[in-house]
């Protein structure tokens, strides 16, 4: 990652210039030696008062995960990787912010939805809305729940499945069985109703059944 770039990024987007004293300051913070193993809130109050060293550490946490969600919500490397660094040029402006109310990992992930959906709506993605009309019995596909304990062929052939999903479809399950979020959160994140986030899940569910029966039917053949 170019810190100097995501420094840049954070100036103009409180209009400074680079030769002014902005936001950015306390130049002897900046160059003092940070603990690799300080504790995610330590490190966000290092980096608001402008300790770039601190934001690496960060980074090199959590650009891992950040990234793999990314990819998991959009299907496309390209898209994770653009979304990785605009979600720590958010987190470089809003690091001061976090107050270690909940686990650092639990806001980054949070953010990290947050933009991913923006990006959604940004390119005007539209989620396909379903009759919310009574509920709809939950129906699990098989080895989704827990995608670490499958055999690897198994996880090959759900993340392909997934990938094919319609983009409103994965983002549900993606938000609710893979990640935990429950309907109502899933909901106020995507900016939908609940019965329509219930009704997109079980649909996704349907879906991904279908898929990776083809899947084994290819395989047998």
């Amino acid at each position: 990652m170019d810190i100097a770039s995501l420094a840049l990024e954070r100036e103009a987007a409180f209009g400074v210039e680079g030769s002014e004293v902005g936001v950015l300051q306390a130049p002897a913070m900046a160059e003092a030696a940070v603990d690799p193993a300080a504790a995610d809130i330590d490190l966000c109050r290092m980096a608001s008062s402008g300790n770039l060293a601190a934001f690496e550490i960060l980074y090199e946490r959590y650009h891992r995960r950040t990234y793999s969600l990314a990819l998991r919500m959009t299907g496309s490397q390209t898209e994770a990787e653009d979304l990785t660094q605009e979600v720590f040029i958010q987190l470089f402006r809003k690091v001061g912010s976090f107050r270690g109310d909940s686990a650092f990992s639990t806001w980054l992930h949070r953010m990290t939805v947050n933009q991913v959906l923006m990006h959604f709506r940004r390119r005007s993605v539209k989620n396909e809305r379903t009759s919310e009309d009574g509920e709809m019995p939950e129906q699990s596909v098989v080895g989704s729940a827990n995608p670490n304990k499958m055999q690897v062929v198994d996880r090959i052939a759900l993340k392909n499945a997934i990938a094919q999903l319609p983009d409103g479809y994965r983002n549900v399950f993606i938000l609710h069985d893979v990640e935990g979020f429950e309907h109502e959160e899933v909901a106020r994140l995507m900016g939908i109703s609940v019965g329509t986030s219930k009704s997109q899940l079980h649909k996704a569910r349907l879906k991904l059944r279908g898929l990776l029966a083809q899947t084994r039917e290819v395989k047998k053949a």
